[in-house]
């Protein structure tokens, strides 16, 4: 077994209404003065009215141009290099988080985040997933130490568009199936597998219990307990998995699966966690748990998560060939816990199709 590497959690984290007022505070106390701050264009509507005064600072702003791609981490990092930057500061989704953090990395600075969306783990994981510049996976990429801060206003979070929560849901409900199916495999478990595992199980109890809640009270803009208890699962509980499993509690069959999808051009206008989301029905398909599908299937209609391909667009043999293929390459995570052939996950996933038609 690989040596696990810690780096469970950031270093310091809050989510509390009017938390973000602490950001200067928080900046000198790490020492920093020379602010480099990656923003989306709607993050930054989102987040602006919450953010505080910074002119004690010398800090630059820079827009992102909309991918998580090895040229936009290039291009950022050359601008927080001319301004000399010893902090990057992510405000955004997680595409935006995982570009600050492959900056800070490329400088060899440190990272504080704040997250306008609660749709994957990115505030709370030391790794960047890279894309093409059309949007295709390519590659993640973990790094040697976890991020300085995060700070999370749950109201920014609250006013964000549902899909995005409920793509969040999908996301994490994934860490619970994807952990199983590695640790569950181990001869033994260290002490942080055992927290992993912990965290993926808690993921899972915590959306099944209060996921639906939370998306009715997002629109009834009630911030409510369900509704806080989802996001810091998304964001904080989610990154515990990867961050005491490290290799052992990242990624599976699930996120292979997606990662296959975004090379469909039908998908592009889906939020990873939704295609993350089928990718859990699949790889239980794979594994052959069809009670636990059964048992799925009631909440991903509750809160609208993806059940078939056709409900992605993908409507043909063809193209779920290409999936299968795309998903069994050899480099890929579906084989963590054993070798999969194209043919056993195309299979696995008419078989799926075929069960989820019955439900509709």
């Amino acid at each position: 077994m690989e040596p696990i590497h810690v780096r469970a959690t950031p270093g310091h984290y809050q989510c509390q209404q009017g938390v973000l007022d602490e950001l200067p505070d928080r900046l000198e106390q790490g020492g920093f003065q020379n602010i480099f701050l990656i923003h989306g264009e709607k993050s930054w509507e989102a987040a602006a009215p919450y953010l505080p005064d910074l002119s004690r600072f010398k800090a630059a702003y820079s827009r992102y141009r909309g991918e998580c791609s090895n040229a936009e981490i290039t291009r950022q990092a050359e601008l927080a290099r001319l301004h000399g930057a010893d902090l990057i500061i992510g405000v955004g989704g997680g595409k935006v988080l995982d570009v600050a953090k492959a900056v800070a990395n490329e400088l060899l600075i440190e990272t504080a985040l704040i997250p306008t969306l609660a749709s994957t783990c990115a505030a709370c994981t030391p790794l960047s997933v890279i894309y093409s510049e059309e949007g295709e996976f390519q590659k993640h990429i973990v790094y040697p130490r976890s991020t300085h801060l995060v700070l999370v206003e749950p109201e920014i979070l609250l006013d964000s568009p549902p899909g995005f929560l409920r793509a969040g849901i999908g996301d994490t409900l994934a860490k619970w199936y994807e952990a199983r199916s590695i640790i569950e495999t181990l001869p033994s478990h260290s002490v942080p597998i055992h927290f992993a595992y912990v965290a993926a199980k808690s993921c899972r109890d915590v959306l099944l219990e209060h996921g639906e809640r939370a998306l009715v009270d997002q629109r009834n803009n009630h911030l409510s307990e369900s509704f806080i208890k989802v996001i810091e699962t998304n964001l904080l509980t989610s990154g515990m998995v990867g961050g005491f499993g490290d290799e052992y509690g990242r990624v599976a069959g699930a996120h292979a699966i997606h990662n296959a999808l975004t090379h469909q051009p039908e998908t592009h206008s889906f939020l990873h966690g939704e295609k993350v989301a089928y990718g859990i029905l699949a790889q239980l398909a794979l594994e052959e748990r069809w009670d636990e599908i059964k048992e799925l299937i009631p909440f991903y209609e509750l809160v609208e998560l993806p059940l078939s391909l056709a409900e992605l667009g993908i409507t043909s043999d063809v193209q779920a060939k290409a999936v299968s293929k795309y998903a069994t390459k050899e480099e890929e995570t579906i084989h963590i816990t054993k070798q999969v052939s194209p043919e056993e996950l195309f299979n696995a996933i008419l078989k799926l199709e075929e069960m989820t038609k019955t439900v509709k």
